[in-house]
């Protein structure tokens, strides 16, 4: 969790403790309340709406066993971590029953321990709430900020229950991975994820695909003056640019174990390194990954860390290819049209029926992005009456995935009989291959014409055939 976003009430009668453990969180960054005693505490509490409470058991007006109780009743989620004397641990256990979440004993030597059960506390606290979040979302079927989506077009019930888990995390302070085809829109939904956390810093995005170790420790950290030959200057990385904001890291798979070591740092301790410089600094920015890449079988080969592997799946988001969201189709290439038609000052072209049902049975290796040149393609060389369909077919023939499709099934046929069963006939070939573009083709014969490399009347006429005999 980012220090940033979190807010921590002390609730200790002893003024030097309560100072300690309040100088030290607020040093790391995190905002503090402070109370005397418990009646303050409990004031102080429902006042500042804190994220994680600290609190003793014994202290004047209203000791910390109370404190526990009152708390719980008014919100029962928050963490409360106790801070108890030597000798009274028999009050310990007694506050853990209560619902706290932990205590340590006095004297509070070891600040970082602290921190350390603190973020525990927060991320088990905020995991639950998640859960809790994502049922209501999926019970009430409902996005409560649509706006945030606007840039994705869709009506797929695939997308749709993306954005509701979208909504649930994006608040959280965890990293994100997000994992697709090349051409889905990754960085699209990792923008919809900063702004469903309603951060106010910046959304900053690096390809590191291509980017050796110095080059990306350069640009992800910065580096401090005299760093390396030619650092004249200091310059901040991209985490600083991202502060109180979202860093989003794309083609996470391709980086090397050497920068997978320093970014599985920047998420374990929330901190990093400028080039050159001996003094950590603090991360206030919200980690979120792309990959087109199979993580666990990289993970199998010892290609990618697999702590590493670990701490990126805190929220996984995956994004289905084209070709499987059918009802889509329609609505981009609308959607398509109309932006290529604005972009280039002409009138949007009325794209043929048939249209649709060849895109439908294309596989779309590219996925939208290979779609949305597709239809820019055709709308550039578009001149009157209706769009031709001419520069869709060139795309999808001869490399189309369908039509390569209809030929294996076909030459496993002929292998398989020719090693000793019977060879089908030409007829017989030929039925096959009928068969099997009018399956693909959803029955449409001018879609299953084009799969078999004919016009739609000799196909009539074969399915004729076929009738009679």
């Amino acid at each position: 969790m980012e220090s940033d976003s979190i807010k921590l009430l002390i609730i200790e009668d002893e003024d030097a403790i309560r100072r300690g453990i309040a100088t030290f969180f607020t040093d790391s960054g995190y905002e503090v309340a402070e109370a005397c005693n418990g009646e303050e505490g409990v004031r102080k509490f429902l006042s500042e709406n804190p994220d994680l409470v600290f609190t003793d058991l014994r202290m004047p007006i209203l000791g910390g066993l109370d404190v526990i109780k009152q708390i719980k009743e008014r919100r029962p989620d928050t963490p409360i971590i106790v801070i108890s004397g030597t000798g009274a641990i028999k009050d310990a256990v007694e506050a853990l029953k209560r619902g706290a979440w932990d205590y340590v004993e006095k004297p509070v030597l070891d600040f970082d321990a602290l921190e350390h059960i603190a973020k525990k506390a927060l991320e088990q606290t905020q995991l639950r709430n998640q859960v809790a979040g994502l049922k209501q979302k999926l019970l009430s079927g409902g996005i409560h900020k649509p706006e945030i989506f606007s840039s994705i077009v869709t009506r797929s019930p695939s997308l749709l229950n993306i954005f509701q888990y979208i909504e649930v995390i994006g608040p959280t302070s965890q990293p994100v991975m997000i994992c697709g085809e090349t051409g889905t829109g990754k960085e699209l939904f990792a923008n919809a994820v900063h702004l469903a956390s309603g951060r106010k810093g910046a959304f900053v995005a690096l390809n590191v695909a291509g980017l050796d170790d110095q080059m990306l420790s350069d640009v992800l950290f910065g580096h401090v003056r005299g760093a390396f030959t030619g650092a004249d200057r200091l310059r901040e990385g991209m985490i600083a640019q991202a502060a109180r904001g979202t860093l989003f890291l794309d083609e996470i798979g391709d980086l090397k174990e050497s920068s997978q070591i320093k970014l599985l740092r920047l998420l374990q301790e929330g901190e990093y390194f400028p080039l050159g410089s001996d003094h950590p600094r603090k991360s206030e920015a919200r980690i979120v990954m792309a990959t087109h890449r199979n993580l666990n079988e990289m993970v199998a080969k010892e290609i990618f860390r697999q702590d590493l592997y670990y701490r990126l799946f805190a929220h996984q988001v995956v994004i289905p290819p084209l070709y499987e969201r059918g009802d889509d189709i329609p609505l981009l290439l609308e959607h398509y049209l109309q932006e290529a038609a604005d972009t280039l000052g002409r009138k949007k072209p009325t794209a043929p029926p048939e249209l649709i049902d060849y895109l439908k049975a294309y596989r779309f290796p590219g996925n939208v992005r290979e779609f949305k040149a597709m239809v820019y393609e055709a709308v550039t060389r578009h001149t009157q009456g209706m769009l031709s369909m001419e520069s869709f077919l060139k795309t999808m023939g001869k490399t189309s995935e369908t039509r390569l499709a209809l030929q294996s099934t076909s030459a496993e046929v002929v292998v398989r009989n020719a090693a000793g069963e019977h060879i089908p006939t030409l007829d017989e070939a030929e039925d096959l291959l009928i068969t099997q573009a009018m399956s693909r083709a959803n029955n449409n014969q001018g879609v299953a014409a084009g799969y078999l490399g004919i016009n739609r009347s000799a196909l009539n006429k074969k399915l004729l055939k076929r009738r009679t005999t």
